[in-house]
């Protein structure tokens, strides 16, 4: 015994040796020298409650009224307080100053906490802390990481119910169902962390302890009271619900029914720890049995709900296209004798190769076809030069009937009229 009482002076100097060095460091060091010392003071290794001038000190940097940059710089520090230590002491006392901030400061402290969980890991994160420098120690720690578990959960349930359940009245007694829904089930959650801080073994003997437990204590009343008037909301709705909020809503029922048996005993054990010295404590009731029957019949009897197939894809509408309406003939390509005139173009489309047309009017006149020569004189007399042909007294054929033209010299006719001798010209 008068080793591990040594062990443990040695380690309590110890701890009073860090707390007097990061207080000296803050005053040369830091510019938010006065709120560190606070901070240090409010969780330093000393085994007993904090005084109540530094945690005020502490409370008075996280207001409403300070500017946002010092209640960030507040809540640093409280969570690297958190992330080095492995002390006990100092890890609880600093889950005190988190709780009672959370009870008695404003709820910007509330939205600031949270905002700091999203932008870091979770602050209250101690599923690994453990002190195993003495038997006490280690049940301390298991009480410690339980305590957590409650005030990070206390955060989701604001989150979800935008209010605080100990400082603002309880709303559940009004709610629809839908919010009935989405906010039984966070309250009873944060029930249920309530009820997993029973202290065991040391724990149970620990003044520190014994405090927050009582802070727990007198928060749960207010819990069951809005877990009781929800359920007891949602009841008066139950048997007009449809069949898939009616499994939920009874779901809900039967946990409030077993969480109020583990209620009652959680409140015993507090009583014999003379926490809340009982008044304070409300008298849990059992609903009766029958109608939990009668839930489940409900349920069990309800129709389920059919999903009707998705009617058919609206068949595509047709949209009837405008009739084609042919561009006027300008140029009287409809007219008979042009159709004919094509005709014969294609039984002589050997006949337009191109060739140029001097050497197409020199092949005619090798092979005797001096009747073009009429055929151009008829149409302009003119072109007889720029065709490469001379112009000779061609009077009598010009007085010929142009009925009497041959299929070479109609063929003619057209290339001089500039549907095919334009293109023609350009080789």
């Amino acid at each position: 015994m008068s080793g591990g009482g040594s062990q443990n002076s040695l380690r309590k100097a110890l701890g009073s040796i860090k707390d007097t060095t990061t207080v000296s460091l803050a005053k040369i060091n830091s510019d938010y020298k006065e709120l560190d010392i606070a901070i240090v003071k409010a969780t330093n290794h000393v085994e007993r409650p904090a005084k109540e001038k530094h945690i005020r000190a502490v409370f008075a940097a996280i207001s409403a009224t300070r500017p946002r940059a010092d209640v960030a710089y507040c809540i640093h520090g409280l969570a690297r307080r958190l992330s080095k230590t492995h002390n006990w002491a100092v890890a609880l006392k600093t889950l005190v100053v988190i709780h009672r901030a959370l009870r008695e400061v404003d709820p910007t402290f509330h939205e600031e906490l949270i905002n700091y969980g999203r932008s870091r890991s979770h602050m209250l994160n101690m599923s690994h802390f453990k002190d195993d420098s003495s038997p006490n120690a280690w049940d301390y720690s298991a009480w410690l990481r339980t305590y957590a578990l409650f005030l990070e959960e206390r955060l989701e349930s604001f989150r979800i119910l935008k209010y605080d359940i100990e400082t603002d009245r309880p709303r559940t007694k009004d709610l629809e169902t839908a919010e009935l829904l989405e906010q039984l089930p966070a309250l009873q959650q944060l029930l249920f962390r309530v009820l997993n801080c029973q202290p065991q073994g040391a724990a149970v003997s620990n003044f520190i302890i014994r405090l927050a437990l009582a802070m727990v204590a007198s928060e749960s009343v207010k819990i069951y009271q809005a877990i009781t008037d929800g359920t007891a909301n949602l009841v008066d709705k139950f048997f007009e619900m449809p069949r898939a909020d009616a499994v939920k809503a009874l779901e809900i029922y039967r946990k409030a029914c077993q969480q109020a048996e583990r209620l009652s005993e959680f409140y015993e054990i507090c009583k014999s720890m003379d926490i809340g010295r009982g008044e304070r404590f409300i008298k849990i009731e059992q609903p009766p049995a029958s109608f939990l029957q009668t839930m489940e019949e409900y349920v069990r009897d309800a129709p389920r709900e059919e999903h009707s197939p998705s009617p058919p894809p609206p068949e595509p509408v047709k949209e009837e296209k405008p009739p084609v309406v042919a561009p006027p003939d300008l140029l009287n390509l409809d007219d008979p004798a042009t159709v004919a005139s094509s005709e014969l173009d294609e039984r002589n489309s050997l006949a337009l190769a191109i060739v140029p047309v001097g050497k197409f009017f020199d092949c005619l006149i090798s092979h005797g076809s001096f009747s073009v020569a009429t055929v151009i004189f008829r149409l302009s007399p003119d072109l007889l030069p720029q065709v490469g042909m001379p112009c000779i007294n061609l009077k009598k054929q010009k007085e010929t009937n142009m009925s009497s033209l041959s299929p070479i010299e109609s063929l003619l006719t057209r290339l001089l009229n500039g549907r095919v001798l334009s293109k023609m010209s350009l080789d």
